[in-house]
């Protein structure tokens, strides 16, 4: 029995969905951050650096701590034999896709949206982390032009970058409404992930 550290936001959907994905059998360990719930003695002993997602698992009767929302994508693609290709030409573009978001998309929504909070707004700031948001946006827009998922099929490329690319087009787009028509084969891309039931129910975790 896997057990789910997480919360409702973008990083935490990933491994929501991921386990619903995969057909893991999990207990749900809510870490309500909005009250601190991240940085709990009981919680840095599963993630020394206080964010969520993280997972334990049990294997051969030891207890295996996986923190780091990539670390548990690719943990348990390789556990359970899915959403991650063998063949290195192919793993790779998925990889590198996953990474992508980690190392880009995810950050700079994230920013944008801690500065978007500011009752003293810093448009300096503001204007950065929207530009580099819009420029990561086309990138995931051209390289959907003309295909079902990021890495051919689906896979844990779309699992990281779904959560992000919904909630960043929805956040954003509030502020500037023209800015989801401007992506549109990310809003179909979107459109093919949303029915999916293990998307539908790791969205709704945990449940409040």
């Amino acid at each position: 029995m896997i057990e789910l550290y997480t919360w409702g936001t973008p990083n935490g959907q990933k491994a929501n969905i991921m386990v619903e994905e995969v057909g893991a059998e999990y207990v749900v360990k809510p870490i309500d951050i909005g009250k601190g719930g991240q940085k709990t003695p009981e919680f840095l002993a599963v993630n020394p650096n206080g964010r969520i997602p993280a997972i334990v698992d049990e294997v051969d009767g030891k207890r295996v701590r996986v923190f780091e929302s990539g670390a548990i994508l690719v943990y348990l693609a390789e556990k359970f034999d899915k959403l991650l290709p063998k063949t290195p030409p192919e793993r790779a573009e998925v990889l590198g896709w996953t990474f992508w978001q980690i190392g880009g998309l995810g950050p700079m929504i994230g920013q944008w949206g801690f500065f978007s909070r500011q009752e003293e707004k810093n448009e300096g700031a503001l204007k950065r982390y929207f530009d580099e948001s819009v420029r990561l946006f086309d990138v995931l827009d051209q390289r959907l032009k003309g295909r079902e998922y990021l890495g051919g099929e689906y896979s844990i490329a779309d699992v990281a970058c779904y959560p992000w690319a919904k909630g960043g087009l929805s956040l954003m787009g509030k502020e500037h409404p023209d800015l989801a028509r401007r992506f549109p084969a990310v809003n179909e891309w979107i459109a093919r992930i949303d029915p999916r039931p293990a998307v539908q129910k790791g969205m709704s975790i945990p449940a409040k």
